[in-house]
Parts: C-alpha cells; structure tokens; sequence
C-alpha cells in the first residue's frame, strides 16, 4: 500500500493558497510567512529599497543569532581592549560593557 503526504500551504495573510514560504530577518530574529505570488512579490517590494542600500552581516546563518553580535569578551580580554583603545585615544569605561565599535577596532588590529 503506498502513502501519498501532501503539503499545503495557506497565505499567512490573506488565507487563500500560498506558492512560497519566505523566509526574512530583522534584529537579530529570522522569520518565515507562507505567502501567495502576489503577496511575496509586495514584501520583495516594501523591502527592496532597504535590501538595496544594507550590506550583508557577517557569517553566513542569521538563524540563531543574538543581538549584540556575537559573544562578549572574556574579562581579561575586556582588560586587553580597554588598555588598548585607551593608548590608542579612544574613550572607554572602566567597567560595563565595551561598545561593539571598539571591539571591532582591537579586533582589526590584532
């Protein structure tokens, strides 16, 4: 006897048939929406002008991802960059988290 599975998918908008499921992400969340032709084309659209104009984040899954951008730096790393961005004339707290920008400066520079 043999079995015969379909998928169906239903607009999450509108609830008639869905062609697609797209899958997008914002702020460090990814989110999927099955959507009909029609509707798929419209969020391609509204997006379009910001796609346009952003860059590609860095590595290659979004899925997963937390905001901030990764993981923090050890306390005696925060030590290194700190020491560092002070003899380099950039301002940092003595405690607290360290702004992803300096992070990102010490990294480039070792």
């Amino acid at each position: 006897m043999a079995t015969q599975i379909q998928k169906i998918l239903i607009d999450d908008l509108d609830g008639g048939e869905a062609n697609e499921t797209v899958t997008f992400a914002i702020d460090g969340s990814a989110y999927e929406i099955d959507l009909s032709g029609d509707n798929a084309k419209k969020l391609r659209e509204a997006l379009s002008a910001f796609v346009s104009n952003a860059r590609r984040a860095e590595g290659a899954a979004t899925r997963g991802r937390k905001r901030g951008g990764g993981q923090r730096p050890s306390r005696e790393k925060s030590s290194e960059i700190r020491a560092w961005a002070k003899a380099h004339g950039i301002s940092v707290s003595e405690r607290g988290r360290i702004a992803s920008s300096v992070v990102e400066q010490y990294e480039a520079a070792h």
